[in-house]
């Protein structure tokens, strides 16, 4: 119902801002990341999303329209409400969101407080193509690295190395031949533990 908001700044908090258009003001919820992004400056513009339930009516802006994008599609999540999109907008810059639910990145979801493995899972599952769909991304090349990463830790923890310290060379290898086979990775990795 209300795409935008554009008027008079007259209050800014890390959380939320007060917009004055004609007379009226605006209470409009923001995340940190539109926070540091909205000038200190007289007039401003904000995309806005309505959410309507029953008992409240409430307004949450966005610097860009494409973080607006980003937070219709995570409330779209069953188990993700708008405050949990927030907080997740507030973690993780909208770029960084799209790169992990492209890539399968449940570790980095599950950063965001509040959400857990099971979560992080079923926000990557529900939202992995519209997001590559969206952004006309390729499916992101670190899901092959990070499955071959994966099996090669199950293969080192099978042969008894603790998994932390696994982790730790890995990276190091990845890094420096991201394209390795899953041998290719185990053998350099046994060198090196």
């Amino acid at each position: 119902m209300i795409t935008h908001i554009q008027g008079k700044l007259v209050e800014k908090n890390p959380t939320d801002v007060v917009i004055e258009c004609n007379g009226v003001g605006y209470f409009i919820n923001i995340s940190l990341t539109t926070y540091s992004q909205i000038p200190n400056q007289e007039n401003i513009k904000l995309f806005t999303h309505l959410h309507v339930r029953e008992d409240s009516q409430t307004l949450y802006g966005f610097f860009q329209k494409s973080e607006r994008a980003i937070f219709r599609l995570l409330i779209s999540v069953s188990g993700i409400g708008t405050s949990t999109a927030r907080t997740m907008l507030s973690s993780l810059t909208s770029e960084k969101i799209c790169e992990a639910i492209g890539s399968g990145d449940v570790a980095t979801i599950q950063s965001v407080k509040g959400i857990g493995a099971k979560t992080a899972q079923r926000v990557i599952i529900e939202l992995k193509d519209k997001v590559l769909k969206l952004y006309d991304l390729e499916e992101v090349s670190m899901s092959q690295s990070n499955t071959n990463k994966e099996e090669t830790l199950s293969a080192l923890e099978v042969l008894g190395f603790a998994r932390k310290q696994s982790e730790r060379i890995l990276d190091k290898i990845i890094k420096e031949m991201p394209n390795g086979s899953v041998e290719e990775l185990i053998k350099l990795a046994l060198k090196n533990l």
